[in-house]
């Protein structure tokens, strides 16, 4: 079979595989626990049901228009007055089919073949492929000192003559680190005297701890008219728990959203309008789940970060925000994709090894599921690798025995 040098390059997603392989084997009745997942276990508002559900009750269900149904595009220009004090139209505004196509148009929109999109290391999985699904060049950049938050200097060194974006996700995915502001700041004047685009993938802004105030990147922005090069992407999946929804948007300069759409056009027409209608509820409904989740997604972090501290040798800065831990495992095993794989086979625990992010050795933990399946996984994962566990042990209702030093 002949398969375009595209296609052979791209890789396969490795947090959906590992929800693959984790669900087939709960499906064989073996008691997982997983902990590699990005996906709130709360309910979806009841706004977004109803919105949905009055729509499907008309039984007129059509076509969308390309860039998002107008009530839901007025919805999130709503949603940026509100969350980041920032006045944009509808014009400004693109609907897509989940965050991650809004992304993903906007790159096919800006980057030509064998030019450079340049992010932070540790990066979300997609990041790579999508930039090479453009024809282009992913340029990770990895923080010294063994931290999370990037530095100028870092960025401003990667960029060269075919740089054409920045793309940073804050608070990240997988580490959980929000970008200071002072980095935020400088990052937008610089990318605005370069001319590069900077893409911001703030799909967790709304889900930070510890007290601390989401990012509005439009307060240090010294253009933001119609030449301007920032682009916000966001979208229901996870503060509004719809992540089978699949509705994301982008908030950019209207000439690019033109071009955006146009693309998204020929792509799938404009996404679901029954789930448009729902994330219109969402938006514009009762907000307070969204602090429930974000509160119990905190004492989930607390109660993680309690466990793996009493682990021998395993080191993890406390996240800022998301539902994930990024733990250094290296003193077990410096390869991440092996010992994924162990704890799997031997302890029935799904994690994600840290490679897939750029950064081997560590594991992503998510912090999504229940306390008790916390607990009970960072009590499996020990017994597998503390070389003085029991003999036995037991996972669900079996037991599991040692057959490993």
């Amino acid at each position: 079979m002949s398969i375009s040098k595209i296609g052979r390059s791209i890789r396969e997603s490795a947090t959906l595989t590992l929800n693959a392989k984790a669900a087939a084997l709960k499906r064989e009745g073996e008691p997982i626990i997983h902990l590699g997942g990005g996906e709130p276990k709360s309910k979806a508002p009841v706004e977004a049901i109803e919105a949905a559900v009055a729509l499907l009750n008309t039984r007129e269900v059509r076509y969308s228009p390309a860039a998002g149904i107008p009530e839901l595009r007025e919805a999130i220009v709503h949603y940026t007055d509100a969350y980041y004090g920032h006045r944009v139209s509808p014009a400004n505004v693109i609907a897509s089919a989940g965050a991650k196509q809004a992304l993903m148009v906007c790159l096919q929109a800006v980057v030509n073949p064998g030019e450079e999109v340049i992010f932070p290391a540790p990066y979300w999985v997609s990041y790579p492929e999508m930039v090479k699904l453009c024809g282009g060049t992913p340029v990770p950049v990895f923080p010294g000192e063994a931290s999370f938050h990037p530095r100028m200097e870092e960025i401003e060194k990667a960029v060269g003559p075919r740089t054409r974006a920045v793309l940073i996700n804050s608070p990240n995915n997988p580490s959980g680190a929000m970008y200071p502001v002072e980095f935020t700041a400088e990052l937008i004047r610089f990318c605005e005297e370069k001319d590069l685009y900077l893409i911001m993938d703030d799909i967790y802004h709304r889900l930070i701890f510890d007290g601390k105030e989401p990012v509005s990147p439009y307060r240090y922005t010294r253009n933001s008219g119609q030449s301007s090069r920032l682009v916000v992407i966001n979208g229901v999946s996870k503060a509004y728990a719809m992540t089978g929804f699949r509705i994301g948007w982008a908030v950019a300069d209207e000439q690019l959203i033109r071009v955006m759409t146009n693309i998204q056009a020929h792509q799938t027409s404009g996404p679901s309008v029954v789930m448009q209608r729902a994330a219109c509820g969402a938006i514009m409904g009762d907000q307070s789940g969204v602090e429930s989740l974000r509160s119990t997604l905190e004492k989930n972090r607390d109660l993680m970060l309690e466990g793996l501290q009493s682990f021998p040798g395993v080191r993890v800065s406390p996240p800022d925000g998301t539902f994930y831990c990024f733990a250094d495992f290296s003193h077990y095993r410096k390869d991440s994709t092996s010992l994924a794989a162990f704890l799997l086979d031997k302890a029935l625990v799904a994690t994600v090894p840290g490679v897939e992010f750029g950064v081997d050795g560590f594991l992503r933990l998510s912090t999504c599921g229940s306390a008790g399946d916390i607990t009970d996984g960072i009590r499996r994962m020990k017994w597998a690798l503390a070389p003085d566990a029991p003999r036995e042990i037991t996972l669900g209702t079996r037991k599991a025995v040692r057959d490993w030093k």
